[in-house]
């Protein structure tokens, strides 16, 4: 089969829609596919084909929300170029520029569109408003949400029922929506694939010592995430314990707030920033770790959350529905609601170690529900089922036309 990915984010940009486009790039190729992505040019206003890895980058305007880029359209120096590879199906990531773009080239070329919807864009329409305008503004991200998926893909794939719900409670939607949570590469998580005396010394470069309790939190560092939430009440259980440490990876716009408003609560030692990490080398902080939290409300899914499970690191989660298909609690995680809830989680990790060692293994027996190739095998079938479903759409359209040329139809 030959696939074609659109999606507006990809490598280098680090994300967690990223990590499961390269993902699901590698294990359908795995399995004798030719997997080709358009996105858009992160690194310059050119556009540039990668012959090996297959990636077609299309230029684009920055949009003021991370590093992301809005490309045209219809960029025609691609369509050429996109017409060679002969897609049998298109699989857009993305409602935006180059998810129209898949849309316009899915109808002029009869190709089955599937697409993932991967965002609570409602959640995020603040960074555009700057709190202007936020009402009618998720209004008009709700109607081009329904119009792009319901007028336009041929399958919807969701992450979570708690996107599910979002589609068939709230936007009433009615074409087929696959519920299948976004794997990852299970495997480059897992201790046994770890040198240790990596972690050793990343610890030391942290300024982790062997006494210290490490709080882990991997994501970008913006408003949804309620990243003030973990910082404040970091100061509550520096109070009861010292050696806790709060490690927080990544990157984002409010970073340098977060920063301040660590240094204002007397922080500094107790709550560690990293700044962008590699890709590659993101499972070495796992391992650095001794819980990963989360009090975001705004996931469709939480990556992160399978990669600490990979790790074997029990996941502390905001009780959420995106975070509860894959936590099963006081089995493979816990979950909070309020600040005491979740100091009260992580004093009981901190204090029964048993406990947190059995946590720990389930949540590596989890994680391998996750892995890349059960993802990519479901993905599959509903690309084949896309494919069938535009087959008999064509034989029904044409029967329709044979019919009036016969005058049957009256």
């Amino acid at each position: 089969m030959r696939i074609g990915i659109f999606t507006e984010a990809y490598t280098p940009y680090i994300s967690g829609l990223v990590t499961s486009e390269v993902m699901l790039k590698k294990a359908l190729e795995k399995k004798g596919h030719e997997v080709y992505v358009v996105t858009a040019n992160l690194e310059s206003f050119k556009y540039s084909y990668d012959e090996k890895e297959k990636v077609l980058r299309i230029p684009g305007i920055p949009t003021g929300i991370y590093d992301s880029r809005l490309t045209s359209i219809y960029p025609l120096p691609a369509v050429n170029k996109i017409k060679n590879w002969k897609l049998d199906v298109i699989h857009s990531q993305t409602e935006f520029a180059i998810g129209t773009f898949a849309r316009l080239l899915a109808k002029q070329y009869n190709i089955p569109l599937v697409h993932t919807y991967h965002t609570m864009y409602e959640d995020y329409v603040h960074y555009v408003t700057k709190g202007y305008f936020n009402k009618s503004s998720k209004k008009l991200v709700e109607y081009f949400t329904k119009f792009y998926c319901e007028t336009t893909a041929t399958e919807l794939i969701v992450p979570t029922t708690k996107t599910y719900k979002l589609f068939k409670e709230k936007y009433q939607f009615e074409k087929n929506i696959h519920i299948i949570p976004t794997g990852i590469e299970v495997e480059r998580f897992y201790e046994e694939r770890i040198n240790q005396k990596e972690v050793i010394e990343l610890k030391k470069n942290l300024g982790i010592t062997k006494k210290d309790f490490v709080i882990l939190f991997i994501g970008r560092l913006a408003e949804e995430k309620n990243i003030e939430f973990l910082i404040e009440t970091q100061k509550s259980l520096n109070k009861k314990y010292m050696n806790m440490k709060l490690l927080i990876v990544g990157d984002g716009p409010d970073r340098e707030k977060y920063i301040n408003f660590a240094k204002e609560l007397n922080l500094e030692k107790q709550v560690i920033f990293t700044g962008k990490v590699a890709w590659e080398e993101i499972p070495y902080y796992y391992h650095c770790s001794n819980v990963f939290v989360t009090a975001s409300k705004t996931e469709t899914q939480g990556l992160t959350v399978i990669e600490a499970m990979a790790s074997s690191i029990v996941p502390v989660c905001m009780r959420d529905e995106a975070f509860i298909s894959m936590v099963t609690e006081n089995l493979n995680g816990l979950f909070f609601e309020t600040r005491n809830e979740y100091q009260e989680q992580i004093i009981k990790l901190y204090k029964n170690k048993e406990e947190h060692k059995r946590l720990n293994k389930q949540a590596r027996i989890q994680a391998e529900h996750y892995s890349s190739n059960n993802y990519a095998e479901r993905v599959l079938e509903v690309y084949n089922r896309a494919i069938k479903e535009k087959k008999e759409s064509r034989f029904r359209i044409i029967a329709k036309i044979t019919k009036k040329l016969k005058g049957e139809d009256k």
